[in-house]
């Protein structure tokens, strides 16, 4: 198992920044941490679940949505089990609950995700 848990949501005007993490812990199958690629996600209400932003198990590629390309940041720390997305130059269009998720695929399909923590809300506003 793998538990994930989100953090540093909160509400923000156009134009600023936050840092979501999320920390990892369990028995991840008997797999060790960097098994495992890490992404993040967001959702609206009524509106299916988007891939943010992932991340391979050494760390060494990244993969980002076309619409935050160039403004979020996706990092790992293997050491302390935490997978970090770092948001800049925020939009209304950013708010939604986002999610960080655990796979042993380096993929942007959900289905390939099998671990998903409980969410943060992220709500840009003036």
């Amino acid at each position: 198992q793998v538990q994930l848990v989100e953090s540093g949501g909160g509400s923000v005007q156009p134009g600023g920044s936050l840092r979501l993490s999320c920390t990892a812990s369990g028995s991840f199958d008997g797999h060790s941490f960097d098994y495992y690629a890490l992404s993040w996600w967001r959702q609206d209400p009524g509106k299916a679940r988007e891939f943010v932003a992932a991340a391979s198990g050494g760390g060494g590629l990244t993969y980002y949505a076309d619409s935050v390309k160039g403004r979020f940041t996706i990092s790992r720390d293997n050491a302390l089990h935490t997978v970090d997305l770092e948001m800049d130059n925020l939009e209304p269009e950013d708010t939604a609950v986002y999610y960080c998720a655990a796979g042993p695929a380096f993929t942007r399909r959900p289905d390939l995700y099998g671990f998903w923590g409980q969410g943060t809300q992220v709500t840009v506003s003036s």
